[in-house]
């Protein structure tokens, strides 16, 4: 819990850069296109009555909502305000009674052995030091319990998006790609002996919408946190081609021929069991 204390300024300039990327845009609209499979992801997660629950970069609360509606006792945490209070406000349109709070994946303000489930969807994989996020899970989660990730795939189809975006605008320096969640060993080295067992499925999510490729595009581009960014840092001609280019790999991928879009794009499912102290 202490780690924001030993942060260099570089550090704390790039996490509040991060933040700004996630308060961008409008996440929500994107979050909405996969409800049914963050659903599907609680589901496998066999969650009862009263069971402790952190939804760790929670969003929107794509996650914490199907949780809560189980009985389980949910805490969502989030690095952007924005998304914490979208996240609030949905839980209180369900009367859903879930609390949730801003914080960093680095560095959650809970105590030891809190939670029985920890989850994390598209989130934490985001965060510039991954060994301290596998920590801070671990921490967080009480022994003989579970850690569950979803992380996108290097070949994913949105792992192929965000490699055309850092294209465009590379990511920043020194920070370990996002896609590296989804490395099996990777993954392994990382929650290294504090891990009982480990259990890789690979997931799939539809992304579908009721227009077309080029609106779908820029729907992404004027939401989703990441490409607003990287799009609005470019000069006409990057941005025409930035655009060109997701148009086409998405093009390439749409399993629609009725004048909408669907793709599909794989992800990992982590399952880490806390070892039993």
């Amino acid at each position: 819990m202490d780690n924001a204390m030993v942060m260099t300024p570089e550090m704390s300039a790039l996490k509040a850069k991060l933040k700004d990327t996630w308060n961008s845009g409008d996440f929500g609209k994107i979050a909405e296109s996969f409800i049914d499979g963050a659903e599907a992801f609680v589901e496998r997660l066999n969650l009862t009555e009263g069971t402790n629950v952190l939804d760790v970069a929670c969003g929107t609360g794509n996650q914490s909502i199907p949780a809560a509606r189980t009985g389980a006792k949910v805490t969502g945490v989030d690095l952007a305000p924005i998304l914490v209070e979208k996240a609030r406000q949905r839980a209180e349109s369900e009367k859903l009674a879930i609390e949730v709070t801003e914080g960093d994946a680095e560095s959650l303000d809970f105590d030891d052995a809190s939670f029985d489930v920890v989850m994390s969807m598209f989130g934490a994989m985001f965060a510039p030091r991954p060994e301290k996020v596998a920590a801070e899970l671990v921490r967080v989660c009480r022994p003989g319990g579970m850690i569950a990730m979803g992380n996108w795939p290097s070949d994913s189809f949105i792992g192929q998006m965000f490699k055309i975006v850092g294209s465009y605008v590379p990511p920043p320096a020194g920070m370990p790609s996002p896609l590296l969640w989804a490395n099996q060993e990777t993954v392994r080295a990382r929650f290294g002996r504090s891990a009982s067992l480990i259990r890789f499925a690979t997931r799939t999510l539809s992304f579908r919408y009721p227009f077309g490729v080029p609106e779908t595009i820029d729907l992404w581009l004027k939401f989703y946190g990441p490409t607003y960014k990287a799009y609005n840092a470019l000069d006409d001609s990057g941005k025409q081609g930035l655009r060109r280019d997701l148009i086409r790999l998405w093009e390439q991928n749409n399993l629609s021929n009725n004048g909408s879009t669907h793709v599909k794009s794989d992800y990992l499912e982590v399952l880490v069991f806390n070892r039993e102290q």
